[in-house]
């Protein structure tokens, strides 16, 4: 007997008892529902938690730190770090670069306005990975021959009146200056400033000098609602700021370096911090035990994504398993519908075998009206999964107070391919055992029946 037969066999068979059938069926769209929306809610949470952490940074980056010393303890050996650490780590298997940061504070002067800045140097390479994006301007290029500054879009928050105007977070309103045109005067020699403006009367300390530095571009603000990671800091070309520092303190100590026991500054420039780049989110763990292991402090947001996914795997395990729950109770609907249509159709089968219909054309006969079941019941309750999983991520959507970056039920391709696959699968293992039956049915007894 050809395939194409056994299929219209089997769907003939099967709307001869239209009841029974959309009873059964509805048992597996029951089942396939309850998988399917059950773990693209794990999925769906799990993909949030990802776009939440990317939002802070890359998921393939280990930033490293100098280890703390506890209580101040001078017999514990201090770790910089410097470009010989810098040369360790990018011989490591799986680093692609290392990106040295330096950090310090300096202030910025227009007129009345004067402001605090959060001033970080990073490679040009680095500044170009970040992937700001610029309302005005630039970045910062190696082609520029003096050290400029790229603004973040919230720097001007902390600028304030200096003859009691009062600040943004006084007022509410961003002070009138134009970082990309106006002239912004910098201060990097913090305390010799303060100590200008709060002497005694008896010691005057001479202000420190301003420097004109350009603005090669400033960051676009977010969308309302919306938070960027870059938008409170400074970014500068780190090869050209350290020059810069270098010519502007001479002899003196460059805030935020560490210096000798008699106060004097190091030759060598030491860094904050430094970000390593891994190849692959699946070895960051790995690199990032090594460095530790050097005796410095290292993390990521990966190791943050492992925690939580285990976490939401063993949920989504649960969920998973409460929606198997359904559609074992579906199977079991098929093997007593199969069974019952065996009995009903045993002098069919009787009849059958005695034409010479040969056995395994009897069994794959019953076992396509169980999988055609399954098959049905997958489609149905695919079509109710998407419907229930827009129903939830509109009722998420509209929940402000879990402020999600993504829909919390997500529903994946390869989902749809396997939850099918497996409703199709459980209606032939249910359909096996009433299949089996049928083949070993006698001829003359099936016959006889009545």
């Amino acid at each position: 007997m050809k395939f194409l037969d056994l299929l219209r066999m089997s769907s003939s068979n099967l709307w001869k008892r239209k009841v029974r059938t959309i009873l059964t069926v509805l048992g597996v769209v029951i089942g396939v529902t309850s998988i399917v929306v059950m773990i693209s809610l794990g999925l769906g949470l799990s993909r949030s938690l990802i776009e939440q952490y990317e939002s802070y940074g890359s998921l393939t980056q280990i930033t490293v730190y100098e280890p703390y010393v506890w209580g101040g303890d001078s017999t514990q050996e201090v770790k910089r770090l410097d470009a010989e650490l810098i040369e360790s780590i990018e011989r490591m298997e799986h680093v692609e670069s290392v990106y040295p940061i330096l950090q310090l504070s300096a202030m910025a002067k227009y007129g009345a306005y004067q402001g605090y800045l959060n001033l970080q140097g990073w490679p040009l390479q680095a500044i170009q990975e970040m992937g700001i994006e610029l309302g005005e301007g630039s970045l910062p290029s190696a082609s520029d021959n003096e050290l400029t500054f790229l603004y973040g879009c919230q720097v001007l928050q902390d600028f304030y009146n200096s003859k009691g105007g009062g600040s943004y977070w006084e007022t509410g309103e961003l002070p009138d200056i134009d970082l990309m045109n106006d002239p912004i005067f910098i201060i990097f020699d913090m305390d010799a400033y303060w100590q200008s403006q709060w002497n005694d009367g008896e010691t005057v300390v001479q202000p420190p000098k301003k420097y004109l530095i350009k603005t090669a571009g400033v960051e676009a603000s977010p969308a309302e609602g919306e938070w960027s990671r870059f938008g409170w800091y400074v970014y500068c070309d780190i090869d050209k700021l350290i020059p810069e520092l270098q010519k502007i303190f001479k002899k003196k100590p460059i805030p935020g370096q560490p210096t000798t026991s008699t106060g004097k500054p190091y030759k060598e420039i030491f860094y904050n911090q430094l970000t390593v780049n891994v190849d692959n989110m699946d070895n960051v763990t790995a690199v990032q035990n090594l460095i530790t292991d050097m005796g410095y402090e290292a993390n990521s947001n990966a190791q943050w994504i492992e925690s939580e996914q285990k976490t939401l795997g063993i949920v989504q395990l649960v969920l998973g398993g409460i929606g198997a729950v359904s559609l074992f109770v579906a199977a079991i609907g098929i093997t007593n519908t199969m069974m019952m249509s065996i009995y009903e159709r045993t002098k069919e089968i009787g009849v059958m075998k005695v034409l010479g219909c040969d056995l395994r054309n009897i069994r794959a006969l019953f076992l396509l009206e169980a999988g055609f079941i399954g098959f049905i019941g997958g489609v149905i309750g695919l079509m109710l999964s998407y419907i229930a999983s827009a129903v939830i991520n509109k009722l998420a959507a509209g929940a402000a107070e879990l402020n999600l970056s993504s829909n919390i039920s997500y529903i994946p391709f390869w989902l749809v391919l396997v939850s099918l696959a497996f409703a199709v699968l459980v209606g032939m293992v249910a359909g096996f055992f009433p299949a089996l039956r049928a083949m070993k049915l006698s001829p003359l007894a099936a016959i006889r029946n009545e």
